[in-house]
């Protein structure tokens, strides 16, 4: 699965996954406006052998784009506030 990856200005260490370069229909307003504009970092084809720099598993991050149509990786020990 191809994998774009934005990155956050206002949340330092924060990066938005998507499986479309510049579709964000999926992502919920309210998360884009804490995120802030996502600003295009790189692109890599995601596989369940790719060793991911944070502790989630690549098959993990394949299975929620799939399902939620993105994926949001935070810094270490930091929650999205409700």
């Amino acid at each position: 699965m191809q994998c774009y990856v934005y990155r956050s200005r206002r949340k330092q260490g924060s990066f938005l996954f998507l499986p479309e370069k510049d579709n964000f229909a999926r992502v919920p307003e309210v998360l884009l406006k804490i995120f802030g504009v996502p600003e295009f970092s790189f692109e890599f084809f995601l596989d369940d052998e790719r060793q991911l720099q944070f502790k989630v598993a690549a098959s993990e991050v394949r299975r929620v784009m799939q399902t939620n149509g993105f994926f949001l990786q935070l810094p270490p020990n930091e929650e999205l506030p409700c």
